[in-house]
């Protein structure tokens, strides 16, 4: 299997693209509007809101009557008929139905590509993980259901008003099969915890403490008497010894028996700190932060997961070489956990901001390809589908056009103001520069060059980058050309290029940069959001 990205809605791509029983490691975190009013995901949709929208960074859905037909059309889905049927009685027309009828064909369709050992977390708050429980208990079935395990993923709010401070994140644990694969994680303890757990120390400096050597349930071939070292004779707990006699005299000939200090004492086990991986990882998980203002791995991305997080999942859940899957993959990190821990990937992202944000993190941190260490399926590749992306979302159409000119797309809240997105690129003596650039899919006249043109003298950019669908006029060229050059040396640039869509993916025809300047974005040293974050700081 090659590693792949896919830009697109992951329900088509699962059924069209990804072998049954083929995934080893289903992590997602899908889009969940819990910072809306808690009533109004239960609000009766009115008449007119009949269609289910996402774009970037928003998660609204809203009730589709089409989509909750086209469910039950499915054969395939007959044993969620009733649990789907009941929840529509209870939830009506609601934003929070229409949020389960979209998650439970994709459920179904994650149950059908996992292997017989595969595992699904699922990533949700506690607004909705009752319901999406019982879903997953109707696609796994209840003896499916492994563990719920509740991650703090903040501190205390001190803004809490009449209610309790939410600070958790729920992650649902089903297999598809009692044989699953399992490595148990540990939690590593800090020098405070470990010198409260193991308070004795041997002469060498060894950290340990005592423990039981007694079985937790009844054993009788493990009740018998046990004469030590110490010419003391030992007798079991009713229940017997937790291992056998060959084990005990082990236990003995390497000093590792806690002797009493009276002879009818119980025999106890010395458990030495450097030689346990640490506590066993319970069910409650607040060891892993969230992601600071300033931490390295931040990158802007609103609903951004730990890298910890990830990879004690995958760590716990799969083997090298296994295929992990991320269906809601947004920034990627389950992607990068994955290459970090030498695991196959497959990623997929409903918008182009996300596939720009995974392409460049692969590269920063492990100088990835995009065509030849792995795949991008669902882009355009060539200007007939460039052209159906911007009928069907111009703004995608955008943010993907911005990513061709190895530029960050602009924030929208910032405004547009002519401009869709930078390029940045630093001189040999490290002096910072950058373009901007401005995409059309529609019609074109020169007067747009020459407003591009009043954008580059106010934004005191190097340069402008007008990237085009159609074949720009000759008027247009002419605006262009009054802009002058920007000069280094004794090479000359055009400070306002114009390229086609077709010119860029075809002909190869990338913009010019005067001789020793090199792109800051198209570098791999940084991601995206952060990077344009960081430049504008700098600016």
């Amino acid at each position: 299997m090659r590693n792949t990205l896919y830009y697109g809605d992951n329900l088509p791509i699962m059924r069209e693209h990804i072998a049954d029983e083929s995934i080893d490691l289903v992590y997602l975190d899908p889009p969940f509007n819990s910072a809306r009013d808690y009533n109004v995901l239960f609000k009766q949709a009115r008449k007119d809101e009949n269609q289910a929208q996402i774009t970037a960074f928003t998660d609204t859905w809203q009730w589709s009557k089409r989509r909750y037909e086209e469910f039950f059309d499915d054969p395939r889905n007959a044993k969620l008929f009733d649990l789907m049927e009941s929840l529509y009685r209870i939830l009506g027309q609601s934003e929070m139905m229409a949020y389960l009828v979209m998650m439970a064909p994709r459920l179904l369709e994650l149950h059908r590509k996992l292997k017989p050992t595969g595992s699904l977390y699922l990533h949700c708050d506690l607004v909705a993980s009752h319901y999406l429980k019982l879903v997953l208990d109707a696609v796994f079935g209840p003896l499916g259901f492994r563990n719920e395990i509740t991650w703090k993923r903040t501190f205390a709010h001190g803004n809490v008003g009449r209610n309790y401070g939410d600070i958790v994140d729920i992650l649902l644990w089903y297999t598809k099969s009692g044989n699953y694969t399992w490595n148990q994680p540990y939690k590593t303890l800090t020098s405070q915890q470990i010198e409260a757990k193991y308070p004795h120390v041997d002469a060498d400096g060894r950290r340990w403490q005592s423990v039981t050597l007694r079985n937790p349930g009844p054993r009788p071939n493990l009740h018998f008497p046990f004469t030590a070292s110490n010419g003391v004779t030992y007798q079991p707990h009713r229940n017997g010894w937790s291992c056998n006699r060959e084990r005990l005299e082990l236990y003995d000939r390497e000093y590792k028996l806690h002797f009493p200090a009276k002879a009818d004492g119980a025999l106890r086990l010395k458990m030495y700190t450097d030689e346990s991986p640490g506590e066993r990882l319970q069910n409650i998980w607040e060891d892993i932060p969230p992601i600071g203002a300033q931490a390295a791995e931040r990158m802007g991305y609103p609903t951004q997961k730990p890298l910890a997080l990830l990879e004690r999942i995958i760590n716990a859940s799969s083997n090298p070489g296994d295929v992990v899957l991320d269906p809601f993959c947004g920034c990627g990190t389950a992607v990068v956990a994955a290459e970090k821990l030498g695991r196959q990937w497959i990623g997929i992202d409903i918008t182009f901001i996300a596939v720009d944000l995974m392409i460049n993190r692969l590269a920063s941190n492990f100088d990835l390809k995009r065509e030849k260490d792995y795949d991008v399926l669902g882009d355009p590749k060539d200007a007939y589908s460039a052209r159906k992306l911007f009928e069907e979302s111009p703004k995608q159409f955008e943010i993907w056009a911005v990513g061709l000119a190895s530029g960050i797309p602009q924030p929208e809240k910032s405004g547009d103001r002519g401009i869709d997105g930078k390029v940045y690129f630093t001189d040999l003596e490290g002096k910072l520069q950058w373009a901007v650039c401005q995409v059309k899919g529609g019609h074109l006249t020169p007067s747009v060059i020459r407003d591009f043109g009043h954008v580059i003298e106010r934004e005191k950019a190097a340069m402008g980058f007008f990237i085009c669908l159609n074949k720009p006029t000759k008027g247009m060229c002419n605006e262009a050309e009054e802009l002058g050059f920007f000069t280094i040396g004794r090479r000359r640039i055009p400070r306002l290029q114009i390229r086609t869509i077709k010119e860029l993916l075809e002909e190869g025809r990338d913009f010019a940069f005067p001789e020793g300047y090199s792109l800051k974005s198209g570098s791999g040293k940084k991601n995206l959001v952060a990077e344009r974050d960081q430049v504008e700081m700098e600016l």
